[in-house]
């Protein structure tokens, strides 16, 4: 029997490599994407084939539409079907908001939200049971700013997964019918790279003594949230925003 397929934007660093390598260990046949590192990209498609999953990895700019056909192209010629997606890829800049261009929103943008929005399309074209597919599940990452924010850090970035909040519980209710499940996790203060590259490498260390558990998550308990919500154990969990933050 064909083993399940799993799509991840940016699978090879921080929550999404996690992600990748939990669903090797489940049963999945991996595809991810990423921006400019391949040897990241390499060094966790190893990993994978030795856990005994098969994988390709696609550079993929989730902020222009041709890549997304082009991931999806590489998917139907190596795999021929699609189970799962997870939405990961996400981009942040700390700061004031009053320091916003319209350049950095117009980035922030194409690559949060609509980048999710077209790798979402592409992946309900392919699931759809209307159009010959079997179903499947789709995990948006989101983000707790969604919820609080985010004032004096990254308003906007807040913003944007605020869209994939509206727009997981919208689009969960348009596929269900098509035997689709969508779900979003929400994670909070969680230790990976994104901070550095934000522009705070100690972020961590500043806001984990106000974290009701007192500690950054990792990126194995979100990708063990995401991997829950693609499962049996949650057939009857559609279109809920699941917060991994600690508390917070």
């Amino acid at each position: 029997m064909d083993k399940p397929v799993i799509v991840i934007t940016g699978g090879s660093s921080g929550i999404g490599a996690a992600t990748a390598l939990l669903a090797a260990q489940r049963g999945y046949d991996i595809c991810f994407t990423y921006h400019s590192k391949e040897s990241n990209a390499q060094e966790i498609a190893a990993k994978i084939r030795a856990l005994g999953a098969d994988v390709i990895f696609v550079q993929t700019d989730v902020s222009k539409e041709a890549d997304i056909l082009n991931l999806f192209a590489q998917i139907d010629s190596n795999f021929g079907r699609v189970d799962a997606l997870i939405n990961n890829v996400g981009i942040l800049h700390q700061k004031l908001f009053s320091d916003v261009k319209a350049s950095d929103l117009e980035k922030l943008f194409a690559v949060n939200v609509i980048g999710s929005f077209i790798c979402a399309r592409e992946a309900v074209k392919r699931m759809s049971k209307s159009n010959g597919g079997k179903g499947g599940g789709i995990v948006n990452v989101s983000s707790i700013a969604a919820r609080v924010g985010s004032p004096f850090e990254y308003i906007d970035y807040a913003a944007t997964k605020g869209a994939i909040d509206t727009f997981t519980m919208g689009l969960a209710k348009e596929v269900v019918d098509e035997g689709i499940r969508v779900n979003a996790v929400r994670p909070g203060l969680i230790a990976t790279m994104i901070h550095t590259k934000g522009g705070e490498p100690g972020r961590i260390e500043r806001l984990s003594p106000a974290i009701p558990m007192k500690r950054a998550g990792t990126a194995e308990e979100v990708a063990n949230s995401i991997l829950w919500l693609l499962s049996d154990e949650s057939s009857y969990i559609t279109g809920t925003l699941l917060d991994v933050g600690g508390g917070r």
